[in-house]
């Protein structure tokens, strides 16, 4: 099958376990855009920790970013912007002060990143990967601002991320909490999902599912690879992630993503 749009996870997919785009994958990308299919990241990032991704790329792509709550076409136009209610801002970060005070909060608003202290060793881990720079705020005010964050994020030793993240399901069933890795923890509002974000382009796109192809190797890509019409589980991917996906490419450092496209003709 022809397929009419590509989408990709980022981090384990698209980037290689040095946190790069392997050279045979970048051009690849840029030869489907070439000819007119349209490639998506998609990522719990923020679109700054994207920007530096879509560069190596070189070439334009589209962005959902926060795993679906901000999405961005090529040309940098947002066309959905969904934010947490402010009663489930407070409800969480009371309750992380509370019962998690070894976690270390951050709280994302559209394109800024905001801390409680920068000099925090997980900040300092995680502004080297991403290569933004937060913000320093007290969160409190920026709820009372009406500064609402598309999604709150913990950082903390994996012990303690996999805690938080049984009890906040428990407590907080209206909302999503979900680990991405060992050491992080992301909290959206239950509605948010990378499916829902994908939905939100091929509308706009006037593409339908069917005609999709994505690309991912985590849990927070289940819905993802689950809801377009072909979803690919990278070689690095856990067992249960490769177990819902209609096919399974090399891992993400050995051109998963290049190999799977050459495979079905959409690249030479």
């Amino acid at each position: 099958m022809d397929y009419k749009i590509v989408f990709s996870d980022i981090d384990g997919t698209v980037l290689t376990s040095d946190h790069h785009v392997l050279p045979r994958t970048a051009a690849a990308i840029r030869q489907i855009v070439a000819k007119g299919v349209p490639f998506a990241l998609v990522s719990a990032r923020m679109p700054e920790a994207i920007a530096p991704i879509v560069e190596e790329i070189g070439g334009r792509t589209a962005v959902i970013s926060y795993n679906g709550a901000l999405v961005i076409t090529p040309d940098g136009t947002e066309i959905h912007d969904e934010r947490m209610t402010r009663a489930h801002t407070e409800a969480v970060l009371h309750r992380v002060a509370a019962q998690y005070p070894a976690a270390s909060m951050s709280y994302y608003a559209g394109h800024t990143w905001y801390v409680r202290h920068r000099d925090d060793p997980e900040v300092c881990r995680e502004e080297g990967i991403t290569t933004v720079t937060s913000v320093t705020a007290d969160f409190a005010a920026l709820t009372a601002a009406g500064v609402l964050p598309n999604k709150l994020f913990a950082m903390g030793a994996p012990a303690l991320i996999e805690r938080m993240e049984r009890e906040l399901s428990e407590v907080f069933p209206e909302l999503s909490v979900m680990r991405s890795l060992p050491h992080l923890l992301e909290i959206i509002e239950r509605s948010v999902s990378k499916a829902a974000g994908i939905e939100v382009l091929l509308e706009h796109y006037g593409i339908d599912r069917t005609e999709a192809l994505a690309f991912g190797d985590n849990y927070n890509d289940v819905s993802m690879l689950r809801y377009v019409g072909h979803g690919v589980a990278m070689g690095n991917a856990p067992k249960e992630v490769k177990g819902i996906a209609a096919s399974v490419t090399e891992a993400n450092d050995a051109d998963g993503i290049y190999h799977f496209l050459k495979k079905i003709d959409m690249v030479d």
